[in-house]
């Protein structure tokens, strides 16, 4: 390396699996880093300030817009917060049955994420349409798993994209029996591909890149955290969800349209690696046995391992969904009347990527003066950037720029950014001297 200024711009019309918009700049000064940003420059969406005013049902159904891959997180989020300051306390069938339902969600993003997003980095193609032609069956298992996991979300909401199915309370409208029954049946009969693919993805070819990190998840008592628990860390965080503000900062940062968030001034993750390092001893036996047959070891410092996390989590959403339909009975009504009540409204749930935080307030007539919204790609900026730095730095800056892209590309990849949520990735710009 010389000390001869040299401006390098990698224009990339769009970065390729990923959801939304961005760009990253490296500045390389004497064969180190010196800065790096992760641009997010979508316009703000201002979803927080779309639903003031609007009722708490009107609510549920306008934050499923905010994503098309993960909108029963934004609901489940949204109702938890609404039933808490009504108080309710769901049912054991309507707890389980929004549990199933999430389960289809998180089915769905994985498998997608897995088979059509990631998997191609490991293989060394550009596209899963490229990487068909040498495993089609791969692909195949991921769309069908992904078309498994959305029929399960339009089975309680209607539909699978922006689904309309939740309210205060309850349901719409139950599902008759014989339509779980079938269901039930293909969830039964995908059980095998699914604890075949966390073997699958615990074969692939993972660069050595352990890294410290602060992991943080909902945890509960009872079971795998999905739907309900209190905030936990690896640094020993524990508290319930109406205090997230106490512990979790965001801030702006000038190149970038969505805040970063930090934990006691430190950068976090979320997501399936977090959640599978802090509570991989509530999995069912039966996905833990799977899970310790994949020769990888959890908890796990290294990012790349996401992918066998989140095909972990894809076996677990299969059985856990299984056990929660075989109890299946249609009640005779498929939601309780709640008299609203005036406050403050708080929610969080794990969406596919991780912990997804709301609140809102709340007046005597249920409807929402004011909203927070926080999900998981913007708590992650923070540490997508600081990951990027080392895995660089450790896959050597003196790689050409085009391997230097790639694989920052996949270690963006890694995390599964919804950056759409967070209010895209687009040009590579890296400046050496």
């Amino acid at each position: 390396m010389n000390d001869k200024t040299r401006d390098i711009q990698i224009h990339v019309p769009v970065l390729t699996r990923v959801e939304g918009e961005g760009a990253l700049k490296v500045d390389v000064v004497d064969g180190a880093i010196q800065n790096l940003e992760l641009n997010i420059y979508e316009p703000p969406r201002l979803f927080e300030k779309f639903v003031e005013g609007y009722e708490c049902n009107q609510v549920i159904d306008m934050v499923a817009r905010i994503c098309g891959i993960c909108p029963v997180a934004y609901q489940m989020s949204a109702v938890q917060a609404f039933e808490e300051l009504f108080g309710l306390q769901p049912p054991d069938w309507l707890r389980g049955m929004r549990r199933a339902m999430y389960c289809g969600e998180w089915l769905q993003s994985h498998a997608l994420h897995i088979h059509l997003l990631a998997a191609p980095d490991f293989l060394g193609f550009d596209s899963a349409i490229a990487m068909a032609a040498d495993y089609p069956d791969a692909v195949r298992r991921g769309l069908e798993l992904q078309t498994l996991g959305n029929d399960l979300i339009a089975l309680f909401g209607g539909r699978s994209v922006h689904p309309v199915g939740i309210r205060v309370g309850g349901f719409y409208r139950a599902p008759r029996q014989d339509e779980v029954d079938s269901l039930l049946r293909r969830l039964e009969a995908a059980l095998p591909a699914a604890e075949a693919l966390v073997g699958w993805t615990a074969g692939l070819d993972f660069p050595d890149d352990e890294q410290a990190f602060i992991s943080v998840a909902l945890s509960h008592p009872e079971e795998y955290a999905i739907e309900r628990g209190n905030l936990i860390s690896g640094q020993g965080l524990e508290t319930e969800i109406n205090f997230y503000e106490s512990f979790f900062k965001e801030h702006q940062s000038p190149h970038s349209t969505a805040l970063h968030s930090s934990l006691e001034g430190r950068p976090y993750l979320v997501g399936p690696l977090p959640r599978l390092n802090l509570n991989f001893h509530q999995l069912p036996k039966p996905v833990r046995k799977v899970m310790d047959g994949c020769g990888i070891a959890f908890p796990s410092h290294n990012m790349f391992h996401s992918i066998v996390a989140r095909a972990i989590e894809l076996h677990f959403a299969v059985y856990e969904a299984i056990r929660l339909l075989e109890r299946y009975r249609q009640p005779d009504e498929p939601y309780i009347p709640l008299q609203p009540q005036e406050g403050n409204a708080f929610g969080c749930t794990e969406a596919p990527r991780g912990i997804l935080w709301h609140r809102y307030d709340v007046d005597d007539m249920g409807i929402v003066r004011y909203a927070r919204i926080v999900p998981p790609t913007s708590q992650n900026q923070g540490r997508i950037e600081e990951d990027i730095r080392l895995s660089l730095e450790r896959f050597g800056l003196d790689n050409p720029d085009d391997a230097l892209r790639l694989r920052a590309e996949q270690v963006i990849r890694n995390y599964d950014p919804c950056i759409s949520c967070a209010t895209h990735f687009l040009n590579l710009e890296i400046k050496r001297r």
